[in-house]
């Protein structure tokens, strides 16, 4: 059995998804959390119930705000404190900030943006894709522990029955240590949408969309739906939506559990940046287009006749 901890991230208060993924494929090992700041009594219950043995809250002076140098330092020295094989966490912009810092600090292995994983025998085995997605790579960690691993979010899923733990929380005394650049603030976007490569629905819309000012109708169904709207290079390149809505391979990797492309072809540069996406629908008047060969379900038509339908839809299958 291995002796694990779990980095969790919390965002308004909230345990991240991604950690409760992790947990419960954890089951059958020791698995601790670790937080940089505080978890309120309802949060660490649900880590509890997840399966986290002891939830330990890193609390010291300059870690109210992220910092990659003071959580790294922070973190490491907790690490060093205890004798953990593995150090896992989610494969965010959080994680991949810090997890490649820890690991260096550790001058240690890391595993990053895996999509599933197994113990054999207390040893890590885990899939990540290559090439942009066109083949799975099966790794393996090797040289000093802890070994760490980063998790890509929505990839594990969530495990229907999870094995509960102990959850015994407790308050870490942390040292920032040295802090060389220092945040002065933090300015929320405006959006209240969960980041692509987060969102368990994804709605996205491509070159068929024609204007930016179209994807309002996109937007209505996400609210319906509790989805992130997405957008094809295509649209992006266009002037339709800002990069950081852009799904594909010069833009976000997402794995939600539905992901619904509106007007997208379906280029391989997209496709190698949803293709791990649970179930896929796919709107487009052309029958021939190639996000049909990966598609679970297609629909041959207009999508600004379509998407209204199904956004009527959606409200009356779900009472809004």
């Amino acid at each position: 059995m291995a002796n694990v901890l779990v980095f969790t991230e919390v965002h308004d208060g909230k345990v991240k998804p991604v950690t409760l993924e992790i947990l419960g494929k954890l089951a059958g090992q020791s698995a601790d959390v670790a937080v940089v700041g505080d978890l309120g009594a309802d949060q660490v219950a649900e880590l509890a119930k997840n399966g986290a043995q002891n939830v330990h809250k890193l609390k010291g002076a300059n870690l109210d705000k992220y910092s990659p140098e003071g959580y790294a330092n922070a973190l490491a020295e907790f690490i060093k404190s205890k004798n953990y094989d593995y150090v896992f966490g989610g494969a965010t912009s959080m994680g991949k900030d810090l997890l490649p810092r820890l690991a260096t600090k550790f001058n240690a292995g890391l595993a990053s943006d895996v999509v599933n994983f197994v113990f054999e025998g207390g040893n890590f085995a885990g899939t990540r894709p290559l090439f942009a997605g066109k083949c799975l790579a099966k790794v393996e960690i090797t040289g000093p522990k802890p070994h760490f691993v980063s998790i890509r979010p929505n990839a594990l899923g969530m495990t229907a029955s999870p094995t509960g733990g102990a959850g015994a929380a407790a308050d870490v005394n942390a040292n920032a240590g040295e802090i060389r650049a220092a945040i002065k603030d933090i300015i929320k976007a405006a959006s209240t949408k969960v980041d692509l490569t987060e969102a368990n629905i994804i709605v996205t819309g491509g070159r068929a969309m024609k204007n930016a000012e179209n994807f309002k109708i996109l937007n209505e169904m996400a609210d319906v739906i509790g989805a992130t709207v997405g957008a094809s290079r295509a649209a992006v390149d266009s002037g339709f939506a800002p990069h950081a809505m852009q799904v594909g391979q010069t833009g976000k990797t997402v794995a939600p559990s539905l992901y619904i492309a509106c007007g997208v072809s379906g280029a391989i540069q997209h496709l190698a940046g949803m293709r791990t996406s649970k179930v896929i629908v796919a709107i487009n008047t052309d029958p021939d287009a190639p996000i049909f060969t990966k598609a679970d379900y297609g629909i041959v038509g207009d999508l600004f006749t379509i998407v209204p339908i199904m956004t009527e839809e959606f409200k009356k299958l779900l009472g809004k």
